[in-house]
């Protein structure tokens, strides 16, 4: 295995939104291709046309460009393994379902749905085993010419895997270690339907990693109960030389309670489950997005990569090149990790500060334009550039914090505490100095005012700051003062310090 190039898979499929476990599956598979020089392929696992969704594909490849996760092969990238959509590849798996039925490795089964829930209802637990197949109309309990009579006469049927009881079949997988399970607990699968001529999930997963060359397959924990059944079918191929590794990722669970996370779960505590907003086309519901939701795309990764898998450290803030250096999936967690998304919107602030002002600020200019306010770019980098280090966890948060800059204060009412506690009895007199101060000034920079502003009060001994933010703000929020006024220009300073005297007296 080592001497064979790593290649490793994210096969979803198109059955609605990308669930955010999803995501987490697919960031890791990323880390441990990047890690090892390695090619990470994407694929769509379509077999199941009656679950199929219009536009799911296409949301899928969307959410991984926002998110940053990049595919070396696959659907909508190309490479030599393809065509890389299963329900592309019919003629493929048949090939394969004709090996395994020659071999005598699967079987032919022409039992109905009635018959299949009249058996469930006299046999209690049944399943369609070794222990139970004789009793079912299959090409092992019915003679040769009624199975080919029922064939020739377009009779429906699956094709089972015929599982031998009795066998312990070993897993070997890089989070758990090895993992045993007896065959007599598995049932006869269905690889292959005739209905729809598409295989299951079970081998078209096996006959695609084959040929695709996947090395390991790393995949949610909700997977490991199949593990057995494809070690099984490498085995009946006679590939065993080439079957890749395997690694069940812990499930993400809820916040709070029992059970693993759920849309639900979103719903009612009001975070995302979802990378991008989904409108789903059948029930026409709109599901929330990360995206949407106003989160940075390095830190949703950020966040998902520390789920399940820390690097030994304190350290939490990481790019995605340190999380290639540092990511080891031996040491990813057996036990299901909580989704915190208190932590989540943590992450996505402590990101808004690391950003450039630059690369915030047109996310700022579309709010300020929904708010009927037109800035310029630098004026909408300066706010954000002083306003970013507040109490937020989203750009969106900045607009109430900060509409002061771009919309003067109307009234000032004494109703409200800060203004009641700072415009004393001398306010208005103080502030009367401050502006023929301030309108002394040919230079308005920061610079200019701080040296004139605190030469006067070692004169005079008034303290101006609060009452001076009263004036331009119309409350106790805001950045530095010298800040805010140079912002604001000498002349719209000068008239909201005027206004605030004229209104408060």
């Amino acid at each position: 295995m080592s001497e064979r190039k790593v290649r490793v898979r994210f096969a979803p499929s198109p059955t609605g939104a990308l669930h955010i476990g999803g995501v987490r599956t697919a960031l890791y598979n990323y880390l441990f291709a990047r890690q090892h020089g390695g090619e990470f392929i994407f694929r769509i696992e379509d077999t199941d046309s009656t679950r199929f969704v219009p536009g799911a594909e296409e949301y899928i490849i969307e959410s991984f460009k926002w998110l940053g996760i990049e595919f070396d092969e696959g659907v909508s990238y190309g490479g030599q393994h393809g065509p890389y959509r299963q329900s592309e590849r019919r003629d493929i798996y048949k090939k394969y379902v004709k090996q395994l039925l020659d071999a005598g490795k699967a079987y032919i089964a022409f039992d109905t749905p009635e018959e299949l829930d009249a058996k469930r209802a006299e046999i209690q637990n049944f399943q369609y085993d070794a222990s139970t197949r004789a009793m079912m109309r299959n090409s092992l309990s019915l003679a040769a010419d009624e199975v080919s009579a029922l064939i020739e006469s377009g009779h429906q049927y699956v094709v089972r895997f015929k599982i031998e009881p009795g066998e312990d079949v070993h897993v070997n997988d890089m989070i758990r270690g090895d993992v045993v399970i007896n065959s007599s607990i598995l049932d006869d699968k269905v690889l292959y339907k005739s209905a729809d001529e598409l295989p299951t999930y079970h081998l078209a997963n096996i006959v695609d990693d084959h040929l695709m060359e996947v090395t390991h397959v790393i995949r949610g924990e909700e997977w490991l109960p199949s593990a057995p059944l494809h070690v099984l079918l490498y085995r009946a191929f006679g590939w065993e030389d080439t079957m890749p590794s395997f690694a069940h990722l812990p499930l993400l669970l809820k916040p709070d309670g029992k059970g693993k996370l759920s849309k639900r779960d979103g719903d009612r505590l009001g975070f995302p489950v979802f990378p991008l907003e989904w409108h789903d086309p059948k029930s026409g519901e709109v599901s929330s997005g990360y995206r949407e939701s106003g989160y940075l795309p390095e830190a949703v990764l950020n966040f998902l990569a520390l789920l399940g898998w820390n690097p030994g450290t304190d350290q939490e803030i990481m790019s995605l090149e340190e999380m290639v250096k540092l990511f080891d999936i031996t040491k990813c967690s057996k036990a299901g990790a909580r989704f915190d998304y208190v932590k989540g919107m943590w992450f996505n602030k402590e990101y808004i500060l690391m950003k450039d002002n630059s690369e915030l600020a047109p996310e700022f200019d579309k709010i300020l334009r929904a708010n009927g306010i037109v800035a310029t770019m630098e004026q909408v980098e300066a706010v954000v550039g002083m306003m970013k280090m507040k109490k937020i966890n989203f750009i969106k948060e900045l607009w109430p914090l900060c509409d002061f800059f771009f919309i003067a204060p109307e009234t000032y009412s004494m109703e409200d505490k800060f203004v009641r506690k700072n415009w004393g009895e001398t306010a208005a007199a103080d502030m009367s100095e401050l502006a023929d101060l301030l309108e002394s000034l040919t230079d308005f920079s920061v610079a200019s005012q701080q040296t004139a502003v605190e030469k006067w009060v070692e004169e005079t001994g008034k303290k101006p700051w609060n009452p001076w933010r009263v004036a331009l703000v119309g409350t106790g929020k805001g950045p530095d003062m010298y800040e805010l006024s140079a912002f604001l220009g000498k002349e719209e300073t000068l008239r909201r310090l005027r206004k605030a005297i004229e209104i408060l007296k």
